[in-house]
């Protein structure tokens, strides 16, 4: 492996990048458990989300704990932990829409879109994955960086016409207006996040050169 060759992988680096993969895998299946859910409209299952980003602050912290007990060089681990910190802020816009949908009620007009989105979400996140692979080979990470703007630009281009259709949707209130639009803001948001994420790796994989 490519850590292994360019650091001589210790046993305590071993533990971050496997913890690594399965902070990123089950960012996927978070992902993945929301889209079912919101097809569904399964309140049930859109409230286990909340013990998996239980799970993730757990998987953080000892990422979090190995760097700072010697894990890998010194200059790469401020990138290491900025990079652990933006996967698992998706956790936490996660648990935020989740708590949006569960406080008020996603329109039929914008539902398929919302769907949409989700699938999306997920899409960008096994694409993260694959690039978090590709860079503890030691390979190029340009053409899987560039597909997972791509995603990020579909949801954008969702994200705009979402905020023109719900101009249209009459609200009881004002706060079923913030509660909707919030919900709408965090889902197109994840995209955005996983881009800055993969950046960061890029970063990371150009610092091990």
């Amino acid at each position: 492996m490519f850590f292994e060759k360019i650091m001589s992988i210790s046993k305590k680096e071993q533990v971050v990048t496997n913890n690594m993969r399965k902070l990123i895998k089950l960012l996927c299946s978070t992902c993945d458990l929301f889209r079912k859910a919101l097809e569904k409209d399964d309140r049930n299952l859109m409230r286990s989300l909340i013990d998996l980003e239980r799970e993730s602050d757990s998987i953080r912290r000892e990422i979090i704990s190995k760097i700072y007990e010697g894990a890998f060089l010194p200059y790469l681990r401020p990138d290491l932990c900025r990079f652990v910190e933006i996967v698992d802020h998706v956790f936490d816009v996660l648990e935020d829409i989740v708590l949006y949908y569960l406080d008020g009620k996603i329109p039929e007009q914008i539902k398929n879109e919302c769907i949409r989105v989700a699938y999306l979400n997920l899409k960008c996140c096994e694409m993260f994955l694959i690039t978090f692979e590709a860079m503890l080979k030691g390979n190029d990470l340009r053409e899987k960086t560039l597909a997972i703007r791509i995603y990020e630009k579909k949801i954008d281009d969702i994200k705009f016409s979402l905020i023109k259709d719900i101009r249209n949707i009459p609200i009881n209130n004002f706060w079923e207006g913030k509660i909707l639009s919030d919900f709408i803001s965090g889902l197109t948001s994840i995209s955005d996040i996983i881009e800055d994420a993969s950046d960061s790796l890029q970063i990371i994989n150009v610092s091990m050169k």
